[in-house]
């Protein structure tokens, strides 16, 4: 969990404040400081932040819990978007690994925004579940150290951006997948290829653009810029872009799309302009989802182990749950390249 210095509060800790001493100190009653800190909606909104701002100034820490709170123990999972076999894939990863610890998981999602609005933290706080898993989502320091002041550990999964020291985080090797997919087609003989990316403001969508142009660097190439898109990770996206780019004079041989969604609709946009992948053009995902396999031609990409991400998130943050402190806080998984059907040298 973040130090006393990514929340705003610099300076070393006095002495460690109790409830009842926050309370006088603010002028309002024992249980409505323990309400604000349970999660309970009875509260005037001045009052809790007030409270809030009380136990963030003294950095309060309620000690961890010896004995468990009522109802079955959870884990909190949050996703920015759920919807798409990506999601699914990191699902899977946190369920299967919460099942083994005898634990339960609760789905939430941020409808498309990358920061969580106080009504979902509110929520978890009532619960309080044994940890908080973020899927490319992010805290703000207020509401980092509202978690950290109830003893609920969060870890975040494909960080949106950089975070502040001693966050734990889990995510892939963004970077060298892109430079593994561009380095295959390059090896394969192209010359002019195309990248679809993610959002231009998330940390994994720059690392495998930057991936991209060290493969080129390496090899003497020159990137045309013109042949580098940002998307959204959605089919639609990646059907968008293809038909963009494939539609002119000078269209690429070859197209590393940042995910296998956005692959998909490249795929679609090669069929609708009466191109064959691969002989006409190659084509590149990420992710390495159960339906690459299936798909005609079955798709080479970029595996980031999707489910072991999750499955690690999910013993990282019940190790922090217990009080253990883990080896290691930020943790970068190995990606493979998967060869399968869709990439193929040029055409003369």
């Amino acid at each position: 969990m973040p130090n006393s210095r990514s929340n705003g509060h610099s300076g070393p800790p006095g002495p460690a404040a109790t409830i009842s001493a926050i309370a006088a100190e603010i002028g309002v009653s024992v249980p409505t400081v323990s309400k604000v800190l349970n999660g309970r909606a009875d509260v005037a909104p001045d009052t809790r932040a007030r409270v809030e701002e009380a136990l963030a100034r003294h950095r309060y820490k309620r000690r961890p819990r010896r004995t468990a709170a009522p109802g079955p123990p959870l884990v909190d999972l949050v996703f920015h978007e759920m919807d798409s076999a990506w999601s699914i894939e990191i699902i899977r990863g946190v369920g299967t690994a919460a099942a083994a610890a005898g634990v339960g998981v609760v789905l939430s999602e941020l409808g498309g925004e990358h920061h969580p609005r106080q009504e979902w933290l509110d929520a978890v706080l009532a619960r309080r579940p044994q940890g908080v898993i973020l899927v490319l989502s992010t805290l703000a320091p207020e509401q980092q150290h509202q978690l950290e002041s109830r003893s609920i550990p969060f870890v975040v999964v494909d960080t949106l951006g950089e975070l502040p020291t001693g966050v734990p985080t889990v995510g892939s090797n963004n970077w060298g997948g892109g430079l593994a997919a561009t380095r295959h087609l390059l090896g394969l003989g192209h010359r002019r290829i195309a990248v679809i990316s993610g959002q231009e403001d998330v940390l994994c969508s720059r690392a495998r653009i930057d991936g991209f142009r060290s493969a080129h660097d390496e090899a003497g190439e020159r990137v045309d810029p013109s042949l580098i898109r940002h998307g959204d990770f959605s089919v639609d996206g990646g059907y968008r872009h293809g038909k963009d780019l494939l539609a002119r004079p000078d269209r690429p041989t070859a197209v590393f799309a940042g995910n296998d969604m956005q692959a998909l609709g490249v795929l679609r946009a090669a069929r609708e302009l009466g191109l064959d992948v691969p002989r006409d053009l190659s084509v590149v995902g990420y992710d390495d989802l159960p339906l690459a396999g299936w798909t005609g031609p079955a798709l080479t990409t970029v595996d980031q182990q999707l489910r072991t991400m999750a499955g690690t998130a999910t013993t990282m943050v019940l190790a922090l749950a217990r009080g253990d402190d883990p080896p290691l806080r930020r943790i970068e998984l190995a990606t493979e390249l998967v060869v399968r059907e869709s990439t193929a040298p040029p055409r003369e």
